[in-house]
């Protein structure tokens, strides 16, 4: 199987259509997205099955949350094995382990805190797997194609995350808690034979790695070497240590990250800020749906129909939109003018389309797994934080409405930080020869 999606360099335009014609990307793809469906669907299992059996509101917010944070602390002390162990098995192990979590948490009465230790526990190797599958994603598919791959990914994590979250009303409904946890663990599984199954063992060029600087042999999906050079968890140190000393790394990752995490801190107000505003039951979730349909649209317009350095140009302007939109919730307007704001702002998430390119190609070929990993993971991380920020701020006295705005005006601020050293447009690549054949 050779990587394939269009041409490395220039302005070319690739198409959604050529995307999915690469069967690695489509595997991945794939098995992804059931992937954020099950995770939807047992992340909020679980906090309705720790709410049921402690009656406490705080703990249950903890159950939803507490796979997010961790993950920060998996990519620093973990991360460097996206890059050291072969790809299909660590996906597979990945999935396999996520689906064991899941059965565990549905057979097994185990005590709250018990519960909560494990989904943090296993939460710390979540980077790892998905860093080791973006990676192969981005060898896979080259120049625009990586981009639009990127684009079609998070117009189908928002979809799947909307469809989890419906499937486990319906599946607690239906069947109960525990029960709704095992039909996200046979999910889970399912992920894991896709991929064992389908996706090739890899030799160690199509890793990633230059052989000889990973200590692992990826031609057999056994483990690598990992203490080589100092055993795992150094490797990770330095490898993220290395990653954040760039200059252009550590600005593209700070880019990328703070604009979503205050617009998420702002959109964790909006079940407030409706109470607060007296708005009929129910109206929250429609103000909460607009946000993502902003993001869907955004994705789709700005991956299908600009070219490369169109939507590199755009960034800018991109992330301003996904913030001037905020600061009108300084006015405390109604239902009907929030929506519109709050889809305006959705729309300026695709400034990291824009980004994706020249990210991509300031990471070193060794390291790209840990990159990957490390950026999703602070992502989620400074989501989970940026709530908790602007609800200070809120009970503080600005009011909710007022903490929105401040999360817009620092989205603002951050787009004229970036305008200051992000290029109109990034340098085309040079043309990436296609890594070896897949071992069959």
């Amino acid at each position: 199987m050779t990587p394939t999606a269009g041409p490395a360099q220039g302005d070319h335009r690739a198409t959604y259509r050529e995307v999915l014609a690469e069967p690695r990307f489509r595997l991945l793809f794939s098995t992804r997205t059931v992937a954020i469906t099950a995770d939807a669907l047992r992340i909020t299992t679980f906090s309705v099955l720790v709410f049921s059996s402690t009656g406490s509101a705080l703990l249950s917010a903890v159950a939803f949350g507490i796979g997010f944070i961790p993950q920060l602390f998996g990519s620093l002390l973990l991360g460097s094995l996206a890059d050291r162990l072969p790809p299909r098995a660590l996906i597979t192990g990945g999935y396999a382990l996520t689906c064991a979590t899941a059965l565990l948490l549905a057979v097994v009465r185990m005590p709250v805190a018990a519960s909560l230790g494990v989904v943090a526990l296993v939460s710390l190797a979540t980077p790892v797997f998905h860093g080791a599958s973006s990676r192969l994603v981005a060898q896979s598919l080259k120049g625009d194609a990586y981009v639009l791959g990127r684009s079609l990914s998070n117009i189908a994590s928002a979809g799947a995350q909307v469809f989890g979250l419906a499937l486990g009303g319906a599946a607690v409904a239906a069947l109960g808690p525990r029960r709704a946890l095992a039909v996200s663990a046979v999910l889970y599984l399912g992920c894991a034979l896709a991929v064992r199954l389908r996706l090739p063992r890899l030799r160690a060029g199509e890793t990633g790695g230059t052989p000889g600087s990973t200590g692992c042999d990826s031609g057999a999906d056994g483990g690598g070497d990992s203490g080589a050079d100092g055993g795992a968890v150094r490797a990770s140190l330095r490898g993220a240590g290395l990653l954040l000393r760039d200059r252009t790394v550590r600005r593209l990752m700070v880019a990328q990250w703070l604009p979503v995490a205050f617009v998420a801190g702002a959109e964790g107000l909006i079940v407030a800020y409706a109470g607060e505003r007296g708005f009929a039951p129910g109206r929250y979730a429609v103000l909460m749906g607009c946000l993502p349909a902003g993001m869907l649209v955004g994705d789709l317009l700005v991956g299908r129909f600009l070219r490369p350095r169109n939507r590199e140009r755009l960034v800018v302007p991109l992330v301003a939109l996904a913030g001037l939109p905020l600061l009108g919730f300084a006015a405390e307007p109604g239902v009907g003018v929030s929506s519109c704001l709050l889809l305006l702002s959705g729309l300026g998430y695709a400034y990291g389309l824009g980004l994706q390119r020249p990210f991509l190609d300031a990471l070193p070929e060794d390291g790209q797994g840990q990159a990957f990993g490390l950026i999703g993971s602070g992502s989620m991380t400074l989501q989970g934080v940026g709530p908790v920020c602007l609800g200070a701020v809120a009970a503080a006295g600005t009011g909710t409405g007022g903490a929105i705005a401040l999360a817009g005006g620092a989205v603002v601020l951050t787009a004229g930080w970036i305008r200051t050293w992000h290029p109109r447009t990034s340098p085309a690549p040079s043309p990436v020869p296609s890594p070896s054949p897949a071992a069959h």
